[in-house]
């Protein structure tokens, strides 16, 4: 079959660095999918963005669809055929919409029943009449942010100034937004002319000509080896942050790096603010020496050639000292202020208008952390650590370095906080209360900044869900989820032994809600969330992951180990038999009217003795073990002596008195049970 190249190219004003590795990828896929949905055969796709462009090139795309030949299945023989044997209305119209004649009718049994079926042959379109559609994936392409630009009712990310739509030499005709599709496409905005292309396998070619690199894997190469050769020249360690690369390699189409300086008298500062400047705001890599000290010099990387590098080099140094002038300003100017001082200012800062100050948070905060600090027993000394750091866990808000520079929030809590004479424990506990901030984001190291953390964490989520502000969908204004994340990332890394529903009652009473059952089943709900999240990531069946979470919550690390050992003993053969015999009990259990004790008197065979010794046994067993896998296999232990209870007696018996007991002991060993997992939730085969 003849095929040839497809090309679509969307040329925009600039996207924002963020979006456009998110945008190429959809749109590759998009392609991909229409192409296989209607049976186009085709060969290699290949994605190129730039800030200005988003493209995709595929090989050896068929130039018609493939002919296809299906049985259609209609009505049932009883229904096609009718009592004379002649064909019924339904079959004549289960044909004519099939576009056959009635006699073409076949029958075909399946699963016991016959089935009229059809042989239909439907023939290709020419994918050049096909391709024109291809307006509704430039269309479909979403963003988290767009914008409306001229009269028009579109919505994309930014304007579109051209579309490249080519089928070998010819021009695949549509129209978007007032943009007619055609074969010109541009180069480099400032470097590069207009291109009139007339092959798509030119294309990545002629716009390396026209100052364009079009492969984001090759524009991230190049950064990489040019900054690579700069540090080998003066010998110095650059270190590369992945997402600052990602970032600088779509703000430009044609990069150079090049290297600048600052003043040594700025390395004064704390590497941090320096670091910021220069990353966040400016994109430049920060350069060390070998012993990772920080060098007064910067890596940058135009969007352009090395034509004029003098005078961009002069330019970025300007820029860059004059940010570093005001750090320095700032640095300086806020240590007249002292702690009590920032403290006091607090008291005039909403933190929401609903509840209340930064200060009365940090009071709610304070209480919090010091009710998780009686849970987990700490010393007197780690007691007044945890509240010295908490009470002063947000001054550092109110400094001028932390206004201009919201990431140093934390960081210069604790530069400032040592500068003031306070204990180590406590400036670390500063910084690290923020802490994780995102998934791949460490844990505080210390115990005091992680109850210091949680408690915080705890009193946003709760405080926000008090008052309605319940995240919705993709809606999480105030990062409710990515905090939750943080607190069950700190409650498995420190392997504390304190439950969810324990802390979130301590949170609900640090916010004055006590005996609000609403609030906390909406808030056991949230959290469940982000638990079947982190098993389902650690690869536990979701069956699995549900009997967990609709047992007894126990400590993080504990729910995991229980939905482990679960996750390991579901593939031994002995596994369904012990799942089918707990379940049992669970089942029957669920039909007492409520718990009374068992009375061992009532008993009226050997069985249900053994059952009421075995899990008395098994109950003081667990008791006095901490592994996990060791309870399960105290559960498991459990089933010969169910399944003989089982074949031998009738719970439901005629007797109130009797019935009643053996449905108290169901109870009893249900409740046993579910301190484990729900079984019933777990699928056997």
């Amino acid at each position: 079959m003849s095929s040839r190249d497809l090309l679509l190219e969307i040329g925009l004003e600039e996207i924002p660095a963020r979006f456009v590795l998110g945008a190429i990828e959809q749109l590759q896929k998009k392609i991909e999918d229409w192409l296989t949905e209607r049976k186009i055969q085709f060969g290699d796709v290949k994605a190129f963005s730039t800030p200005r462009r988003l493209a995709v090139l595929v090989t050896n795309v068929a130039e018609s669809q493939k002919d296809t030949e299906l049985e259609v299945k209609g009505p049932t023989k009883k229904i096609a055929i009718d009592q004379e044997g002649n064909w019924s209305k339904a079959a004549m119209g289960f044909s004519k919409s099939q576009g056959v004649a009635v006699d073409d009718i076949f029958f075909k049994e399946i699963k016991g029943t016959e089935y009229a079926f059809v042989q239909k042959f439907e023939k290709g379109q020419t994918t050049e009449t096909i391709l024109p559609d291809l307006k509704e994936i430039i269309t479909s392409l979403h963003f988290p942010n767009n914008m409306h630009w001229g009269d028009l009712n579109t919505r994309y990310i930014r304007p579109i100034r051209w579309i490249v739509a080519l089928f070998g030499q010819h021009i695949i005709p549509f129209t978007v937004a007032n943009v007619n599709s055609g074969n010109i496409t541009y180069g480099h905005r400032f470097l590069g002319s207009e291109i009139n292309l007339a092959l798509p396998a030119e294309y990545e070619k002629i716009l390396l000509s026209q100052y364009v690199i079009a492969d984001y894997e090759k524009r991230k190469s190049a950064i990489e080896e040019q900054i690579a050769k700069l540090a080998d020249e003066h010998h110095w360690l650059i270190p590369i942050d992945p997402s600052l690369l990602e970032e600088v390699t779509n703000l430009v189409e044609y990069p150079t790096a090049f290297y600048g300086s600052f003043r040594s008298s700025f390395l004064e500062l704390p590497k941090e603010v320096l670091i910021t400047s220069m990353k966040e705001h400016q994109r430049y890599f920060p350069v060390e020496d070998h012993n990772g000290q920080l060098l007064p010099y910067f890596i940058a990387v135009r969007n352009g050639d090395h034509r004029q590098l003098e005078t961009v080099i002069k330019g970025n140094e300007k820029v860059l000292r004059a940010r570093l002038q005001d750090a320095d300003f700032f640095y300086h100017e806020d240590q007249k202020l002292t702690i009590a001082q920032a403290l006091e200012k607090l008291n005039n800062i909403v933190y929401h208008e609903k509840l209340g100050t930064l200060s009365e948070k940090v009071n709610r905060v304070m209480w919090i952390a010091k009710e998780i600090a009686y849970k987990l027993n700490v010393t007197d000394e780690e007691l007044a650590t945890i509240g010295r750091a908490t009470e002063i866990s947000k001054f550092d808000l109110v400094t001028n370095m932390v206004d201009e520079f919201p990431e140093l929030q934390g960081i210069m809590g604790e530069k400032y906080a040592l500068l003031q004479g306070e204990k180590p424990e406590v400036a670390q506990a500063i910084k690290e209360h923020y802490q994780p901030i995102h998934p791949e984001d460490p844990a505080p190291n210390s115990m005091i900044g992680s109850v210091v953390s949680v408690a915080d964490k705890l009193d946003s989520i709760v405080s926000f869900f008090s008052i309605g502000l319940i995240p919705t969908g993709s809606q999480d204004p105030y990062a409710l989820r990515r905090q939750a994340a943080g607190i069950v990332k700190i409650l498995q890394v420190k392997n504390w032994n304190v439950t969810l529903p324990a802390l979130l009652d301590i949170a609900i009473k640090g916010n004055h809600q006590e005996n609000n059952q609403e609030l906390f089943e909406q808030l056991k709900k949230f959290f469940r969330l982000r638990l079947n999240y982190l098993l389902e990531e650690k690869g536990i069946r979701y069956d699995i992951v549900e009997a967990i979470l609709d047992s007894k919550w126990t400590s993080i690390p504990e729910i995991l180990k229980r939905a482990e050992v679960l996750e390991n003993n579901s593939q031994q053969p002995q596994f369904k038999t012990i799942v089918e015999a707990l379940s049992r009990v669970l089942n029957i259990a669920s039909k007492a009217e409520g718990t009374i004790a068992v009375d061992k008197n009532l008993f009226e065979n050997e069985y249900e003795k053994n059952l009421y010794e075995k899990w008395q046994q098994v109950e003081k067993q667990m008791n006095e073990i901490e592994s996990v896998d060791a309870r399960y296999q105290l559960l498991a232990s459990l089933e010969p002596i169910i399944s003989s209870y089982f074949d031998h007696t009738m719970v439901m018996a005629e007797n109130e008195s009797v019935k009643n007991n053996r449905l108290a002991q169901m109870e009893n060993l249900a409740e046993f049970i579910y301190q484990f997992a729900d079984m019933n939730k777990i699928l056997v085969k």
